[in-house]
């Protein structure tokens, strides 16, 4: 009996020595999942967008899709935080320190799976005003704070860019690179409730081409009327055409283009393409008449329907609209020489003519890639359901 004592004693100290490792391991791995705590992190390469978040703050659209399936809340903004939860149903609560450009934010979420790494879309009381008015990228700094069944994890910090509400967001990359198209951000700049378009229209009116607007109340030709009277009027504000498109964003995983909004392009009296669509397109709804926004890789261009049943389109090449060389776009014609002495009447309507014909034929040509939904190429029609997911960003 004697000589089995030091043998137990060596056990216990063995057994001792053990339990002490394995509860030093458990406070090491436990003081380390807490200093991780969570991450903040976004879907738009350190990117905010006002115009995706303006124009969908009233929606329930959810336009940027998750790469991950497992998270909660409604990623409107691109902004998230990544946590991995602990037991089943936990619950998380986050709240995000006032800025600029949001008040304190506070939101609550449950996390159904335990020890799974979820993707939390936080709820941002933005300010709306601030975004509207932010016309160049200025960076964000996002202080969060994470409570975890009621455990405090340490605040996280992360600067992001708030990029300027002209910048219209094309597209992105997601985590596992697949690309998203969210080219639909387009219909934000075609703003119909614009409180300018009432005196264009009454510029239009006085101008005598038509009586009234009066939309699909009429034949093919009435409309096309309707349409020719506002280019009339905005040829005659003497716009001219700027090449102007590029933004400062640096990324090889997101993609945007400059757009002005409806009262900049007023105001300056400078359009390209993609301008020109957008005002266009909102004259053109502000009279219940459909439009489309038709891109392709580099251009853009409008089209609409002449009739209530969607059966015939037009379209029209918007930079026409500017002052520009003809011959570029007709160089067999040399159509540039037979302008001169011409009234603006006379010039406006072989402009308006020669758009819709040069339009049709770019149409034409990519028609089956836009029908195919290939990149960079969209048919967007500035309909109801479009409103629903997106709505002007306003001014």
């Amino acid at each position: 009996m004697l000589s089995q004592r030091p043998r137990t004693g060596r056990l216990m100290i063995l057994v001792g020595a053990s339990l002490a490792v394995i509860c030093g391991m458990l406070y090491v791995c436990r003081n380390l999942f807490w200093d991780r705590g969570f991450e903040i992190t976004d879907e738009l390469g350190g990117n905010i967008f006002p115009s995706a978040i303006l124009s969908t703050a009233a929606t329930d659209a959810e336009i940027m899709v998750p790469a991950d399936s497992n998270y909660v809340g409604k990623p409107l903004s691109g902004i998230a935080l990544r946590v991995t939860s602990g037991r089943a149903n936990t619950r998380v609560r986050v709240t995000l320190k006032e800025s600029p450009f949001f008040s304190e934010s506070i939101s609550e979420f449950v996390l159904p799976k335990a020890g799974t790494e979820y993707t939390v879309y936080p709820e941002i009381v933005w300010n709306y005003e601030a975004l509207k008015n932010n016309v160049q990228s200025t960076p964000l700094t996002f202080t969060v704070r994470m409570e975890m069944d009621g455990k405090e994890l340490p605040v996280r910090t992360k600067t992001l860019s708030v990029r300027s509400v002209n910048e219209c967001l094309l597209g992105y990359l997601d985590s596992r690179n697949k690309y998203h198209d969210t080219g639909i951000f387009f219909a934000a700049y075609v703003n119909e409730e614009n409180p300018l378009i009432d005196k264009v229209l009454r510029e239009a009116l006085n101008a005598r081409i038509v009586k009234r607007f009066w939309g699909y109340q009429g034949t093919a030709e009435q409309v096309d009327r309707q349409v020719y009277a506002l280019w009339y009027v905005l040829q005659k504000r003497n716009f001219k055409y700027s090449s102007i498109s590029n933004t400062s964003l640096s990324s090889n995983v997101v993609f945007a283009q400059r757009v002005r909004t409806f009262d900049d392009a007023l105001a300056a009296a400078q359009i390209n393409c993609v301008d020109g669509s957008v005002l266009f397109a909102s004259l053109l709804k502000a009279i219940n008449i459909n439009p489309i926004l038709v891109r392709l890789p580099g251009h853009m261009f409008v089209g609409y329907y002449t009739d209530k049943t969607h059966k015939h389109v037009n379209f029209l090449e918007t930079t026409l609209i500017g002052e520009v060389n003809l011959d570029d776009f007709f160089p067999e014609e040399a159509l540039d020489s037979t302008v001169v002495g011409k009234s603006q009447a006379e010039v406006s309507r072989l402009t308006f003519e020669k758009s819709k014909q040069y339009a049709t034929r770019k149409y034409e040509e990519s028609k089956d890639k836009i029908e195919a939904g290939e990149r960079n190429y969209m048919f967007l029609e500035i309909s109801r359901e479009t409103r629903s997911r997106v709505q002007p960003i306003g001014k």
